[in-house]
């Protein structure tokens, strides 16, 4: 009798453990499940061909959900991390079909997010290969303004010199023109020519003189020779068509 009392007692032992561990199993698949519940995901595992499996862990309307699938079909199904028979999936078919057309739905805009990451890419990458040319033509730009700065620089400063040196010829043309009216004076005080009018060319250098093509006296040239050596040390002509008058003078002589 006292045997018998014993392995009842084992038995109902027994059963209590196995009761409290599948109770624990649950209550930690429930944890698990509230700790989980915002962590979405799908995870899809190829182990051999044709053997695809897929885990789904969704918050769908405030509730978790979790569904293992075999090549697209489901094998287990949650609800807060409690395993629903196979026989009540009937019951949650609008979920189940809600969750899945939801994830139907994400895949595809997650293509599209991809397919417009890689053309946003592909135009960041366009976007820097042109910001570089135009970094390059900037530099370019900014030598060559710099180069334009310089010539401006320089041409003005050619200007400023060209202004004086101008200046400097206008006053020389007025000076020269003043030398010929006082040779032109000496030539008629000389007798060499009756007037000033009467003068139509004259040339002088440091070898002779001319005055209306007459070849002038050897005295008279030196004399005129040393007095206006600004027209002698050269080549000089005048020349009067009584319209127009004219002086010729060698550069060289440009003292």
């Amino acid at each position: 009798m006292k045997t018998n009392q014993f392995i009842g007692s084992v038995l109902l032992i027994a059963a209590l453990a196995i009761t409290i561990s599948a109770k624990a199993q649950n209550d930690n698949a429930k944890n698990k499940a509230y700790a989980d519940r915002y962590n979405n995901s799908d995870v899809i595992v190829s182990s051999a061909p044709g053997h695809v499996r897929e885990h789904i862990a969704t918050n769908w309307k405030g509730k978790y959900y979790e569904m293992m699938l075999l090549n697209n079909q489901m094998t287990d199904f949650y609800v807060e991390g409690e395993k629903i028979p196979e026989a009540k999936w009937g019951e949650y078919k609008d979920i189940i079909a809600g969750i899945r057309e939801q994830l139907r739905k994400d895949k595809i805009q997650a293509k599209k997010d991809q397919e417009q990451a890689m053309r946003d890419e592909e135009q960041a990458k366009r976007d820097q290969e042109q910001a570089k040319l135009d970094q390059e033509q900037a530099r370019k730009d900014q030598e060559e303004a710099r180069r334009d700065q310089q010539q401006a620089v320089h041409d003005q400063e050619q200007a400023q010199r060209d202004q004086i040196q101008a200046r400097k010829d206008q006053e020389q043309a007025e000076e020269d023109q003043r030398m010929m009216k006082q040779m032109i004076s000496d030539l008629v005080s000389d007798k060499i020519i009756p007037d000033a009018d009467s003068l139509h060319d004259l040339t002088i250098n440091e070898e002779e003189m001319t005055v209306n093509g007459i070849k002038q006296p050897e005295d008279v040239f030196k004399k005129y020779r040393d007095k206006y050596p600004r027209f002698s040390k050269g080549s000089f002509s005048y020349g009067n068509s009584g319209n127009s008058q004219s002086i010729h003078l060698s550069s060289d002589n440009d003292k």
